[in-house]
């Protein structure tokens, strides 16, 4: 009678393993980041990210409609602004590259597909930090909350169907929350990047946006040995009106994504990296790994760990290769 268990009876063909899957990654469930660059005269290729562009305003409508046909969730749209300064006044301009790019792409969707703001000053500061600093050269928190507040207002007015909290200030989340709900925006969303990690593998992202950065944020991002810090940045998110939590990066982090799915009852987002997909790239240019089978792989670790959303630039392609197998 030995073995008397033969759990192989439901690996047997694909069939019976999509019958009895227990995780299924849906395109819907994806979110894009897209980059557009004020005054770029053609796409421009990111360093490490093959396929991934900083776009103009004239190449997003076509980027806009591929996503619309991969039948993805939504897109992540980051600007990069002409000139920096030291407040980012870039991203309170409603003539700013980030704010004319959200209404652009919501004018073309409507609500066919969600468009998402980033709310963050990184892009648009001339020192490259995500808010705006004191006298001694240190991000200042609270003076930093009033200009997200203010982007806030801008992008929700400009069409954003939901904003990415992505800066790490202390209760950045329940000030832009207050500052929406008073400009008469309460339908507007906030997708909180709650667990942050001041990470090694946010390096290609930093060519992307074109990043003025010198040295490093560890003083607002979270520090990658902890856990509980992480579970009391997403209390406090939810506890300040959060629509959503995101764990950034991902898959270093799937013990925090787990244990934010355990914790809250709200949806919990993951974001695949940019130094993540540029390791799996590199490894499938050198013919070491499958690319496309390890794509699949990465997203379904990401899903079996708890995450309902799934922010990741290979989200078009993923979604064809979701359907095809």
């Amino acid at each position: 009678m030995f073995p008397a268990e033969r759990p192989r009876r439901l690996r047997a063909s694909a069939a019976i393993r999509n019958l009895v899957a227990e995780n299924q990654v849906d395109p819907a469930q994806l979110i894009l980041p897209m980059f557009v660059k004020e005054g770029l005269a053609q796409p421009r290729e990111i360093k490490g990210l093959p396929g991934v562009l900083q776009h103009n305003l004239e190449s997003l409508p076509a980027a806009i409609d591929e996503a619309l046909a991969a039948g993805i969730g939504g897109v992540m749209l980051f600007g990069i602004p002409a000139d920096r300064a030291a407040q980012g006044s870039q991203a309170c301009d409603t003539h700013g590259i980030l704010n004319v790019a959200i209404k652009q792409v919501r004018q073309q969707v409507g609500d066919r597909l969600v468009v998402i703001a980033d709310l963050c000053l990184d892009e648009f500061t001339d020192h490259g930090h995500c808010g705006v600093l004191a006298a001694d050269g240190s991000v200042d928190n609270d003076a930093t909350l009033e200009v997200y507040a203010a982007m806030a207002v801008k992008l929700a007015e400009a069409g954003a169907h939901m904003l990415g909290a992505s800066g790490m200030m202390d209760g950045q989340v329940g000030v832009v929350r207050a500052a929406l709900d008073a400009d008469g925006h309460q339908e507007v969303s906030i997708l909180a990047y709650a667990a942050k990690y001041a990470s090694a593998f946010y390096g290609p992202f930093r060519d992307a946006v074109e990043s003025e950065l010198k040295g490093d944020r560890k003083t607002y991002q979270q520090d990658p040995r902890n856990l509980r810090e992480s579970l009391r940045e997403i209390r406090l998110d939810v506890e300040e009106g959060a629509d959503i939590v995101m764990v950034k990066p991902a898959l270093s982090y799937l013990d925090i994504v787990r244990e934010a799915r355990l914790m809250v009852d709200i949806p919990v987002a993951a974001y695949i990296v940019s130094g993540e997909m540029a390791m799996l790239e590199a490894a499938a240019a050198s013919g070491l790994i499958e690319r496309e089978r390890s794509i699949l792989e990465m997203l379904h670790s990401v899903k079996r760990a708890g995450a309902d959303i799934i922010c990741t630039y290979w989200a078009v392609e993923a979604a064809g290769l979701l359907r095809s197998n």
